[in-house]
């Protein structure tokens, strides 16, 4: 039997509403477990929206490691490279990029996007 490599996927909905229903969680959010996960998935179709709106082409990814490091989101237009990282709540610790990601893309732009300036996370901004 051959051993076969999984490769991790992120689905995003067009709609947190489907994404709620389809796992069954309508509770407000100072209550969701999943919070996280829910601002992720708003900030980046939000993102698509904006950029194709705008007539921004760009391709999207997902990055991690098999240490588990992991960006986000990546957008990658041309030659330029954009890495973010989504936090609902940062706290008192600071988002740190992995050491990998920044060594092997060290001309890479980053930003953490929180509640607090996701206004930043416009097309305008990040072109």
């Amino acid at each position: 039997m051959r051993n076969e490599i999984k490769k991790g996927k992120k689905i995003y909905f067009h709609d947190n509403g489907i994404r709620n229903a389809v796992i069954g969680n309508f509770l407000p959010l100072p209550s969701r477990t999943d919070i996280g996960a829910l601002w992720e998935n708003y900030l980046v179709i939000e993102r698509m929206k904006l950029m194709n709106n705008a007539g921004c082409y760009t391709k999207g990814y997902f990055w991690r490691t098999t240490q588990q490091q992991e960006i986000d989101y990546i957008e990658e237009q041309g030659q330029k490279l954009s890495a973010f990282k989504f936090k609902w709540n940062t706290g008192k610790k600071q988002v740190r990029f992995p050491k990998t990601f920044l060594t092997a893309y060290p001309k890479a732009e980053t930003a953490v996007i929180t509640p607090a300036d996701y206004d930043l996370f416009s097309p305008e901004e990040h072109p």
